[in-house]
């Protein structure tokens, strides 16, 4: 079993920076692919590692994840000598350095074929039927071998655990339980003389360092990334793929315009009588400004100063909803929907509520969504402040975006 529950750290690629620190890390470890078994389980007339996932090979698919990695400095895949047609046409373009070697009757004979041929002291030892493995599964197990002679994700048992054939017999105490997975990550040198002792037959290569004492960190799994075994893995693995990452962006907004003369202020785009107006370079808007900034935050675009600075006289006296809509229109493009906004006004006057209303469908229809994801609301400072003293209006807003 896989020992030693770690959280993320300094991975080692990161700490063979060059000089600069602008520069990408240094790749510093081998990944070994292990696709010389039969995989008879799924069925079918090719072992399961050449078999479409997607309309592309399961192998295909998993060179490729390491591929993306930037610290994996080869990926050497273990074969079967039976597969070198399978294996070719398999093969994507890389640019990490792709060599292919010749697996052994056994699992453990083919992992030792594999560590043979690998050029780093890191070494990354992955099965072929997990396409997809991510970059930072792949990470866990990299920084975890910084102070441990091995490292390797997995997945807390939460289910129940039964003993039995056709009838439960008993039950099984899930406690410190791990559903093991790869790549399983060690120093090389250290893992190839764990093997060279091994009378063979483990279930994995954790094992086999174990026995020979060797430390093995257990860092975060992934359900995603499961291990081809049966047809039904197949189809769940493809619904993965079809799944797209939940993309969801929150952005906060805060800005404050003072009061000078005038006899009105702009608030949401609606024009709010008062016996004092608000000072800014444009219509000094302070709400719809700050749901700009919020969206701006949301996307990591900066603020409205950013896009419109206000020493470029073209924007002085602007209405305030060219900002929001810029900034609308941006979350459109990079394919954000937004899901609520959520604004408060800080004043003493003018009074809120009476406009409260007319504020929020005019900001509802700026945002381009439906006034149920709009929020207009206010409060004083209890006299306390600037916005106590009268001196201004100041807002803060919230706004959610969803990648669509």
């Amino acid at each position: 079993m896989v020992t030693n529950i770690v959280s993320q750290r300094l991975s080692p690629y990161q700490t063979c920076m060059t000089d600069s620190a602008s520069n990408p890390p240094r790749p510093t470890a081998s990944a070994v692919i292990v696709a010389a078994g039969r995989g008879t389980r799924v069925g079918g007339k090719i072992p399961k590692q050449y078999k479409a996932l997607c309309g592309e090979a399961v192998l295909t698919r998993t060179i490729r994840a390491f591929d993306r990695h930037p610290a994996v400095a080869e990926i050497i895949v273990v074969r079967h000598a039976d597969d070198g047609a399978l294996f070719e046409a398999a093969c994507p373009e890389t640019e990490t350095l792709l060599v292919d070697v010749l697996g052994g009757a056994t699992r453990d004979a083919s992992v030792q074929a594999g560590l043979a041929a690998a050029g780093y002291d890191l070494v990354l030892i992955h099965d072929a039927a997990r396409p997809l493995v991510s970059a930072a599964v792949i990470d866990g197990v990299l920084a975890a071998l910084v102070d441990h002679d091995g490292a390797a994700p997995g997945l807390a048992v939460t289910d129940a655990l039964w003993r039995g054939a056709t009838e439960v017999d008993g039950t099984e105490d899930r406690t410190g339980l791990w559903r093991a997975q790869t790549p399983q990550g060690f120093h090389r040198a250290a893992i190839l003389a764990a093997h060279a002792v091994h009378p063979g037959g483990a279930a994995d290569d954790v094992e086999v360092a174990r026995a020979s004492g060797l430390r093995v960190a257990i860092t975060p799994g992934d359900e995603a990334n499961l291990k081809l075994t049966r047809p039904e893995d197949f189809a769940r693995a493809a619904k993965m793929m079809e799944t797209p990452p939940m993309d969801i962006r929150t952005g906060n907004g805060f800005d404050v315009h003072r009061f000078g003369p005038g006899d009105h202020v702009m608030l949401c785009g609606i024009s709010v009588p008062h016996e004092r107006g608000l000072q800014g370079h444009s219509d000094a808007d302070v709400a719809l400004h700050t749901v700009t900034d919020a969206i701006y935050g949301a996307l990591a675009e900066g603020d409205i100063g950013t896009h419109f600075p206000p020493s470029d006289p073209q924007w002085k006296g602007a209405a305030s909803h060219v900002f929001l809509t810029h900034a609308v229109e941006m979350a459109a493009a990079r394919g954000f929907t937004l899901a609520h906004a959520d604004l408060t006004l800080i004043c003493e006057r003018p009074k809120i509520g009476p406009h409260a209303g007319a504020m929020r469908a005019e900001l509802a229809r700026l945002l381009r969504v439906d006034l149920e994801r709009v929020s207009v609301k206010a409060t004083t400072s209890e006299r306390l402040g600037f916005t106590g003293r009268e001196e201004g209006i100041a807002a803060m807003a919230t706004v959610t975006l969803v990648a669509t």
